[in-house]
C-alpha cells in the first residue's frame, strides 16, 4: 500500500514515487577560508541525464530510491549506502518532491539508475567549487560606463 507524503502540495505524489538522491561535495566560505562539506541532495531528471553524459559534477554517487524511503512524516532518512557524517541540503523535502515530479513526467530518465541501485561512475570534479553560501554584492563601481550618445538617435 502506498501512502501520501506528509508535505504540503504533494497530492500528486505517493511514497512509492521514484527519486534519485546524490552525495555532493560542496564548500562553505567563512572568515577562516573555504571548507569542504558533503551534502545529500535530490537530483532532478534533467540534471541526472547531463551527469550521465559525462559533464563534470560535484556528485560522487547517486542512489535511486523512493520518496517515501527518504522522507517520512516527521523526519528525513539517509539511503543505506550513504555515510553518516553528511548533511541534508536546505529545503530537502521541497526539492525532493520537485525532483520526484520530474521523474514522474519523464519516466525514461529512471533507466539511468534502476530503483534500489546506486551509481558512482560520474565525472566527479571539484575544480569548480560549489560554494553554498556565496553572495553576489553589486556595487556602483560595477556599472559599465557608456558613451554619452548611446541612447540618442544620431
Amino acid at each position: 500500500m502506498t501512502t501520501t507524503i506528509a508535505y504540503p502540495h504533494t497530492d500528486d505524489l505517493t511514497s512509492a514515487n521514484y527519486l534519485v538522491v546524490g552525495l555532493a561535495t560542496c564548500f562553505i566560505k567563512d572568515d577562516d577560508g573555504v571548507h569542504e562539506v558533503r551534502v545529500v541532495e535530490p537530483i532532478p531528471s534533467a540534471a541526472l541525464e547531463a551527469i550521465v553524459k559525462g559533464i563534470p559534477t560535484s556528485y560522487e554517487s547517486a542512489t535511486a530510491t523512493t520518496i517515501g524511503a527518504v522522507i517520512s512524516e516527521d523526519s528525513l532518512h539517509l539511503p543505506e549506502n550513504f555515510p553518516t557524517d553528511v548533511q541534508f541540503c536546505d529545503d530537502f523535502a521541497f526539492r525532493a518532491t520537485a525532483s520526484a515530479r520530474t521523474y514522474k513526467a519523464k519516466s525514461s530518465a529512471q533507466s539511468h539508475i534502476p530503483a534500489g541501485t546506486s551509481r558512482n561512475d560520474f565525472n566527479f570534479s571539484v575544480d569548480r567549487k560549489r560554494v553554498l553560501n556565496s553572495q553576489r554584492i553589486v556595487k556602483t563601481e560595477d556599472n559599465v560606463k557608456q558613451h554619452q550618445y548611446t541612447h540618442e538617435v544620431l
